[in-house]
């Protein structure tokens, strides 16, 4: 049997054996991959076009409806029963039902005064509108100031209630779960949801409530997010492209043809009756909205959705809160799908074209193979292909099938149709934050219920530009760890040598999209995504 030495891991007797260690490594790649890697990459690559079909169909019929409903569709007003709310001198505000607004906050110190003003010039008779501040805020001179607001207000004559807790359990769930158990909320009919840096236009409920009230069959009126930071930075340019193609298409498809479609969390009004017999908000995932939208549908409940009816709010515009919401909004969905797939596949109050569309369309491709399709092909198994040239992943599947599918992800903006490519490098890097969560929240794991608020900026930068006092130096430990993101950056070094292989063997000139993606991942492994807001 050959020997093995001590500054050797292979046996001198192997064809093509040298001494150095890096020639070791290059031989035992040599030998390993043919009858190993090879294999198990082209099971990976059948996979990850079989997603990607999935992807490509769901896209295309999702495009394919949507172009329907502009031309044929009926608008919601002509599909559903609406009249305007009108004032009756005989009748007065009697004439219009008794309406909760809840406005979740937690240490909202930018944005606190914006969604309490907004709420309390909302235009319905004052002696039928109930405004609950429900303050979750650990900071005492927050809650203080936010308390005062609400006084300025009530001082108006506005019927506002500021409500705290004890303890924060449930997070927002259990902040409107505890809202809606106080005494006089029994008399509102209706709860309209606005977070704390959603801006109504007034006559938002005199636009939503008549669907509720001339359809019994209606639990939900959603309107649709507008943003007032979009131009900000380029990362709120690319959430507004992927966020406008949720509610142009998405949300318009979802309402349409199944009426049927998951709550947003905010700039939405609820029938309280349906959350009460939905079996009421649960803090089980961190996706509480939608959890109680899937249990809402399968009791036979309808959802509109109003996309002439828009709602300023603040994107997230710090590299540091994107991620936390992402994580949020990609663990939650999985986890929740996990807890009521069987529910959903063996409810009998709604029919199988309906389960299957909330089961495969809703959950399964757009909560789950789009995360995991998008990470696995593009940032590891097509790299991968370039070291392994055994394995061929055909030009269909690499090219054309995800250039059509990015190309219907743009009709939701189309005035940033050219930062198109832009948007692609940066989905893909967010794909990997995304498929983590994806499978935290699948198996349940560590961070599974981790809910981080979203930082809303408001007018701090502009605040602390016109600041004369100098900020502090941060230690370079601390600026290290809020920046230098290692993931990011080791990916980034893999696409690299990928790239750089492929420059100098390759035959398909992958190395092009490979270093722009290779820059994408860097930036983002530095921080220098975003605004950067300055120490105070």
């Amino acid at each position: 049997m050959a020997e093995v030495s001590g500054k050797s891991f292979l046996p001198e007797s192997l064809p093509g054996y040298t001494a150095d260690i890096a020639g070791q490594l290059g031989l035992l790649w040599e030998l390993i991959r043919v009858p190993l890697i090879a294999p198990l990459l082209r099971v990976c690559v059948y996979i990850c076009l079989a997603m990607s079909i999935m992807v490509f169909m769901e896209r295309l019929y999702m495009g394919v409806v949507i172009v329907l409903v502009k031309l044929f569709w009926k608008k919601p007003e002509k599909r559903y029963k609406w009249e305007p709310m009108k004032d009756d001198l005989e009748m007065g505000s009697a004439a219009f039902p008794m309406v909760l607004v809840q406005i979740p906050m937690f240490n909202e110190k930018e944005v606190y005064k914006i969604s309490i003003g907004a709420a309390c010039n909302l235009s319905w008779p004052a002696d039928r509108l109930v405004i609950q501040v429900l303050d979750d805020s650990t900071d005492l001179v927050i809650k203080d100031m936010v308390e005062k607001e609400c006084i300025r207000w009530a001082s108006k004559g506005i019927n506002i209630r500021y409500q705290i807790r004890e303890t924060r359990g449930g997070y927002k769930a259990g902040a409107l779960k505890e809202g809606l158990k106080h005494d006089y909320v029994k008399e509102c009919e209706y709860v309209v949801i606005f977070d704390a840096d959603f801006r109504p236009e007034p006559d938002f409920l005199r636009r939503a409530v008549p669907f509720l009230i001339h359809n019994r069959d209606i639990a939900l009126v959603q309107a649709r997010w507008r943003f007032v930071n979009a131009d900000e930075c380029l990362l709120t340019r690319m959430q507004e492209m992927s966020l406008d193609y949720h509610f142009t298409v998405e949300q318009e498809v979802g309402s349409a043809t199944h009426a049927f479609f998951g709550f947003n969390g905010t700039g939405g009004i609820w029938r309280i009756a349906a959350i009460n017999e939905a079996g009421g908000w649960k803090d089980r995932t961190t996706v509480e909205d939608m959890d109680l939208a899937v249990r809402a549908g399968l009791k036979g409940w309808k959802f509109v959705y109003l996309g002439d009816l828009q709602v300023k709010s603040e994107l997230p515009s710090t590299f540091k809160a994107f991620r936390f919401q992402q994580h949020r909004w990609s663990c939650g969905p999985a986890n929740l799908f996990r807890k009521m797939v069987m529910d959903i596949a063996t409810n009998k109050k709604v029919s199988l074209y309906k389960k299957f569309y909330v089961i495969y369309s809703f959950f399964f491709v757009r909560k789950l193979i789009a995360h995991m399709f998008t990470f696995f092909f593009y940032c590891v198994v097509l790299p991968l292909s370039i070291l392994v040239p055994e394995v061929d992943v055909p030009k269909w599947g690499a090219i054309y099938i995800p250039c059509i599918i990015t190309t219907l992800n743009s009709v939701g903006t189309p005035r940033s149709f050219h930062l198109l490519f832009y948007w692609v490098l940066f989905e893909n890097v967010m794909s990997f934050h995304r498929t983590k969560a994806t499978f935290i929240g699948l198996l349940e794991a560590k961070r599974v219920n981790e809910w981080v608020v979203t930082e809303k900026l408001g007018d701090t930068l502009k605040n602390k530009s016109h600041s004369k006092s100098a900020a502090p130096r941060r230690s370079l430990s601390k600026f290290l760890g809020d920046r230098i993101q290692l993931q990011e950056l080791g990916f980034a070094l893999f696409l690299f040598i990928c790239g750089c292989y492929d420059f100098l063997y390759g035959k398909n000139n992958y190395f092009i999209y490979l270093f722009l993606q290779v820059i994408t991942f860097t930036i983002a492994g530095f921080g220098y995504i975003g605004t950067i807001v300055p120490s105070s």
